[in-house]
């Protein structure tokens, strides 16, 4: 670590209620009256704090802080390196990177090195949040059942976590069955305004992290500057390593008027997602601005904050105010903590208000509140926005798109009972994911519709699984204190668990009678749920149409029992009396919702927090080694030694020739589709080796449970159901076509991962073609990982996700991008072809453009220019390395030596 320079002079005091603290001035020192920097965009602003505070002169440079000064919110073509102040971490992705450190330890010491030089210098929170499963519902057992399941499926995982608690520093694990990580982050985590320890009195700062979840982003509705990253990147800040990144462009979106009664903060962030995806803010900042923000409250900034990933951007940025300061307090943080923010942020220009000027954007969007409609989003991406009224036929056309036009309105019996289903029907309503729980307006606002339902005699339709799965256990508090518990239990909607169910894929079994009736006939049946995403086969295996909404909406088209129905005019149900009920008449009434959310008390927040770290009996009854270095079990299907660390995983130097495409894929391929998260299906290679270990059918649990086990991810990578691979066009899934040196194809398709291991055991390395918005969704570490355990050399799309790109590279794949105006459609690719990829053995820099060589079966030979998406200096070493965990490895060896 160097010594901080300093060299602009900007070290100054601040005193707060009789304490004194140090910190970076924005405008003190050299930079006092710097009108570039007054200009910045807020979010910018922390950034430039942060290259201050760690200036050595070395890696942080005068150069970096003059052209960040006066980037006017534009895009500067200069590597930055940003020191979040903490990282956070959930257990699907937290297992996986906790793993790699364990297995670090055992290199450094078969290296004869001291392995606890492994040790996180940077704090991390892992919080417990992704293994609870829906397998009962609609029962007040539904929660005791779930909980007592999960600690049974994963009990070695949380033993594992247990051992990490106690083998690492700065570590801390929240246990299961407290909340979602956003959530806790947003409740209770997160500071705002971070202090550090010195010799000369704490140092102030701003208050940042990265996430090993995409939707880390929610966390910047207070305030706090942070992104989800993969778990490659996580670890490297753990080690102390700061995070390269390009100087962003920062997109302002200017939010103006307020909303209309009846309108939810749910409604809001679909049209703001549908709007900057349209726009394109990948790999940007979007920073919220506008008297619009005076009149939204902090939960329903989270929201917003939340779904960035959905709208491609890095973070969704709104500054500290009043609304802040406001939900600091409701929510437990101490008045010294609330007077430092308050006293911090004004100092440093981070503060918002009315008369605050708006700052320098590289561009704007704006959207008057007032014009916001009620919606949903669906069938399979959260920007395809739908007006309510427009539901009906968005889902007669998925069904007809999956050719079931002709039994639009036959009805197909559930066997063993009166009911019938038909396609369009709801059969999971799901109240979950940190986007809406987060959020009190939204879920008192679903009780009281329940409530209103209830007083109709209205019930939910029999087919449909319900489930309450909140995102902290405050929400119960209130939801108690209300009443309105009872309201949406009576409806079904009993608590199934604490933590991400439906909107991962942990949405548990249909009925046995729905299921077989939706497998029997093929039925394109519908789930509602609040959540953040929908892609294909990630709700659920079987139904095919998902559709993202608010809680309220969740629990009206529970009653209906259908998406085939415009909710604006037609009834959802009949009374007792026989008469339609509208939905309009059980909206509730902004007033009432108001009411109840005013009632949400401080003490609820500190009493449920007081014992974060505690857990319950099961969790503290876990029994884990303590310390040293993990002892692996060569016969655990959970928790598995991690290979990134052999030889032959190492360096990058020569060039890749003679390459065949394992998968040609299109646009918008998700990490989901490259990395499933939900269940293992029967027929998958995965599936083949858990029975090969003697695992039986109904202990498989989830890929998600399973990462920490290489041997079953790489199995499940393009394993996604619902994958479509231009190589097999008649199937979905993870099929592909094995192409030998000499005779062509096989006779028919393989599963991806067997054509993996036949190139591997000849030797070849493999290339995967894709289109535009490659590897959207999930910070999913996996998804490189996998890509790299199948030999998958190099990646060439048109375009990526920002995420995913940098797992790429971190994990020492290469990603490669067309240059516009070409693409595998232009060249024509069938997936027969071979890739020469040349240059790759000289000196690399970042966004170097190579060329390639396409070797058509033909016998013709064309030659292209792709470009390198190694985008940092640093990037380009870790890719040399053979990613970036080989090179903190090397790092550390060579610092033991």
């Amino acid at each position: 670590m160097h010594t901080p320079t300093n060299s602009f002079n900007t070290l100054s005091t601040l005193e707060v209620n009789g304490k004194t603290y140090r910190y970076y001035a924005l405008q003190g020192g050299e930079l006092a009256g710097c009108a570039a920097v007054r200009r910045l965009p807020v979010s910018t602003r922390i950034l430039m704090e942060n290259l201050l505070r760690h200036e050595d002169g070395i890696s942080v440079t005068r150069h970096h802080i003059e052209a960040l000064a006066g980037s006017q919110g534009k895009a500067v073509e200069q590597e930055i390196l940003f020191h979040p102040a903490r990282v956070l971490m959930q257990d699907f992705t937290g297992v996986p990177a906790v793993a790699d450190l364990a297995a670090m330890r055992d290199a450094l010491a078969g290296r004869g090195a001291d392995p606890f030089r492994v040790n996180p210098l940077t704090p991390v929170d892992l919080v417990i949040d992704h293994s609870v499963n829906v397998d009962s519902f609609g029962s007040p057992a539904a929660f005791d059942i779930n909980v007592r399941l999960e600690m049974q499926r994963n009990h070695e995982r949380y033993r594992f976590l247990k051992w990490a608690q106690g083998a690492f520093d700065n570590f801390r694990v929240v246990p299961p069955g407290t909340g979602i990580c956003h959530q806790v982050n947003l409740e209770y985590l997160a500071k705002v305004v971070w202090q550090q320890p010195g010799k000369d009195g704490p140092l102030a700062f701003p208050d940042t992290l990265v996430g090993t979840d995409s939707h880390t982003t929610m966390i910047n509705a207070l305030g706090v500057l942070g992104w989800g990253v993969g778990g490659i990147e996580a670890e490297a800040a753990m080690l102390g390593q700061p995070v390269p990144m390009l100087t962003p462009e920062v997109v302002g979106f200017e939010l103006t008027g307020a909303l209309e009664p009846g309108i939810t903060a749910t409604d809001l962030v679909l049209q703001v997602v549908q709007m900057l995806r349209a726009f394109g803010v990948v790999g940007k900042f979007v920073e919220f601005f506008g008297d619009g923000l005076d009149h939204l409250p902090l939960p329903e900034r989270a929201t917003l904050s939340n779904m960035a990933p959905e709208y491609g951007a890095t973070c969704g940025f709104f500054p500290v105010d009043a609304q802040t300061i406001r939900y600091l307090a409701v929510t437990g943080r101490d008045a010294d903590t609330c007077a430092l923010v308050e006293a911090y942020c004004r100092a440093q220009g981070l503060w918002r208000d009315a008369q605050s000027a708006a700052p320098d954007y590289a561009a704007t969007l704006s959207l008057d509140l007032s014009s916001v409609q009620p919606c949903l989003a669906g069938p399979r991406r959260p920007q395809d926005r739908v007006p309510l009224p427009a539901l009906r036929e968005a889902t007669e056309a998925v069904i007809t798109q999956n050719g079931k036009a002709a039994e639009l309105d036959t009805a197909f019996a559930l066997p063993g009972g009166d009911d019938s289903l038909h396609h369009g029907d709801v059969v999971i309503a799901a109240i979950t994911s940190c986007t809406n729980t987060s959020n009190p307006a939204v879920m008192i606002g679903a009780g009281l519709l329940a409530r209103n339902a209830l007083a109709r005699g209205l019930q939910r339709k029999p087919w449909v699984k319900s489930s309450l799965a909140p995102g902290s256990r405050v929400v119960s508090d209130y939801l108690a204190l209300s009443g309105l518990q009872a309201c949406l239990d009576a409806l079904g909607f009993n608590l199934v668990g604490y933590g991400c169910t439906t909107c991962i894929g942990n949405s548990g079994p249909l009925p046995e009678a729905v299921e077989q009736a939706v497998s029997r006939h093929q039925l394109v049946v519908s789930a509602v749920l609040s959540g953040n995403r929908n892609f294909e086969g990630r709700i659920h295996p079987q139904v095919k149409a998902n559709w993202l909404a608010s809680p309220p909406l969740v629990v009206a088209y529970a009653l209906a029992g259908t998406t085939r129905i415009d909710l604006s005019r037609e009834p959802l149900g009949l009374d007792s009396a026989g008469l339609p009920v509208y939905l309009k008449e059980l909206w509730p009434a902004d007033e009432e919702v108001a009411h109840w959310v005013h009632a949400i008390g401080r003490h609820m927040f500190t009493e449920r927090y007081r014992t974060v770290f505690d857990g319950d009996a099961a969790w503290q009854s876990i029994k884990s080694d303590a310390g040293g270095n993990y002892a692996f079990s060569p016969d655990s299907t959970y928790i598995r030694l991690p290979p990134f660390f052999e030889a032959r995983w190492r360096g990058n130097t020569g060039d890749i020739v003679g390459a065949p495409i394992l998968a040609l894929l299109g646009d918008s391929v998700t990490t989901d589709h490259i990395s499933p998260a939900g269940q293992i299906p029967p027929d998958s290679p995965a599936a083949r080796y858990l029975r090969s270990q003697g695992v039986l059918d109904a202990d498989f649990n989830s890929y998600g449970a399973r990462r920490g086990n290489h041997e079953v991810v790489m199995r499940g990578t393009f394993g996604n159901i619902r994958l479509r691979n231009e190589m097999t066009p008649s199937l979905e899934g993870g099929y592909t076509v094995l192409h030998t040196n000499s005779a062509g194809q096989t006779a028919s398709p393989v599963f991806i991962y067997d054509a993996a291991m036949a190139y591997q055991a000849a030797g070849v390395g493999t290339m995967v073609v894709a289109g535009k918005e490659y590897g959207t969704g999930s910070s999913r570490d996996w998804a490189a990982k996998g890509t790299l355990l199948l030999g998958v050399r190099a990646v060439i799309a048109e375009s990526f996700e920002r995420i995913h790109r940098s797992n790429l590279v971190g994990m020492g794949v290469l990603p490669l991008e067309f240059l516009p105006g070409e693409n595998r459609k232009t060249l024509a690719l069938s997936g027969e072809e071979r890739f020469d990829i040349l240059g790759l053995d000289g000196k690399l820099v970042p966004q170097q453009l190579l060329s390639a060589r396409v070797h058509y079966p033909s016998g013709e030979c064309r030659e292209i220019t792709l470009r390198t998406r190694l985008d940092t200096l640093m990037e380009v070493e870790y890719y040399r390395c053979g990613g970036v965990l080989n090179f903190i490895f090397e790092h550390l060896a060579g610092a033991s030596g």
